[in-house]
């Protein structure tokens, strides 16, 4: 493995890598809306053997109306389906953040990546 590729550890509130890089989901929720990444659908022993470069952005595929793809360097892609609901009144805003010990390193708007009901 060289010393930018990852692997995952981890899956809870988020995605955590062996690099204690960790990807979330961040949506600023107000009352009647919720919209995430849908992480409790994901199994850790599909990320067996799977290497990520996260040193650049094309660690991951963005997938309109579903959600996205988690891009390895080797094997195959991860897909994690993404969900939103509100009145209509709020923001579908969902970002997926990039974290390093609590700080932000990168983020990226996903908005498009989730089936959206109202």
């Amino acid at each position: 493995m060289s010393d930018t590729n990852t692997k995952v550890i981890r899956i809870g509130d988020g995605i955590v890598f062996d690099n204690g890089m960790s990807l979330i989901d961040y949506h600023g929720q107000d009352c009647c809306e919720s919209h995430y990444l849908d992480l409790d659908e994901l199994d850790i022993r599909e990320f067996d053997g799977l290497e990520f470069d996260l040193s650049n952005d094309n660690f991951f595929e963005r997938i309109d109306g579903y959600g996205i793809a988690l891009l390895p360097i080797n094997g195959h892609p991860i897909r994690i389906a993404g969900h939103g609901h509100n009145n209509g009144y709020y923001s579908c805003q969902l970002d997926l953040q990039l974290v390093c010990n609590g700080d932000i390193v990168k983020s990226f708007d996903i908005s498009e990546c989730q089936d959206i009901s109202d």
